[in-house]
């Protein structure tokens, strides 16, 4: 995997235009066409069987994503089930042989091939399916999870309130939306910082699973809330984090 070279807070700003800048701290969740991995049906062995990836040799015999996708109560709320024969397996949390060449305990983030990995000794990694927003191809480079919050609120930003005045009474001013099931930023949010600046990239969880291995209109990176909580109990304050796409 070839590595990009870190843009600067200020290059990202050139770049990405203030409008896109407030769109990605939005963490807005609106699916729309555009490069796309499109969900296929899957018809694979009976939810009593384990499921086994093609990378089984690397970790053994995977968790049956009829289990690791099952309504699950955390914090007060219960998560729903995510429908994941309807998700292309590739998409499945599942452990891997480590294709990113990064230390243990790293975070690479591949915005083209929507996938997320956690870095482990052995050469093994766990990855994540992602859904990845137009803002979220537009930083990349390394930085550091700054911090982590369990049901975060979700502030959309002043400009995109004035974009959507329905969001009004989620605006910064009104002390944002509640956490919860139909929150944009899920179960979870890992906030990015970039020489110790925030690069308003996020990693979150996500109450729409047809998102998932597609680019949606504007956001960070997403993943199933069943995900995000596991990628949060294995990620630390204060990891790397690579984003790239190659």
């Amino acid at each position: 995997m070839s590595l990009p070279s870190s843009f600067s807070r200020r290059n990202f700003l050139a770049f990405a235009g203030i409008g896109a800048v407030s769109t990605l701290a939005g963490c807005a969740s609106t699916v729309e066409s555009g490069p796309v991995v499109s969900p296929v049906q899957y018809t694979g062995a009976p939810a009593s069987r384990p499921f086994r990836s093609w990378f089984s040799n690397y970790g053994g015999e995977q968790p049956d994503p009829a289990v690791m996708y099952a309504a699950v109560e955390d914090g007060g709320f219960l998560i729903p089930p995510v429908p994941y024969q309807q998700i292309d397996p590739q998409f499945y949390r599942q452990r891997v042989a480590d294709p990113t060449g990064e230390a243990p305990g790293s975070v690479v983030v591949n915005t083209r091939e929507r996938h997320l990995y956690v870095t482990e000794a052995g050469g093994t990694a766990m990855r994540y399916g992602i859904g990845v927003g137009r803002e979220g191809f537009a930083w990349q480079g390394r930085g550091v999870i700054q911090w982590r919050k369990k049901w975060p609120r979700w502030n959309p930003p002043d400009e995109m309130v004035a974009r959507q005045p329905e969001l009004v009474k989620y605006s910064i001013a009104n002390g944002g939306m509640d956490p919860g099931l139909k929150n944009p930023l899920g179960a979870r949010a890992l906030y990015i910082f970039e020489d110790n600046q925030d690069s308003l990239y996020r990693l979150h969880g996500n109450p729409d699973w047809r998102s998932i291995g597609k680019a949606v209109s504007s956001g960070c990176v997403r993943l199933l809330n069943q995900d995000v909580i596991d990628l949060y109990d294995r990620v630390p304050e204060r990891a790397p984090i690579l984003v790239t796409q190659a």
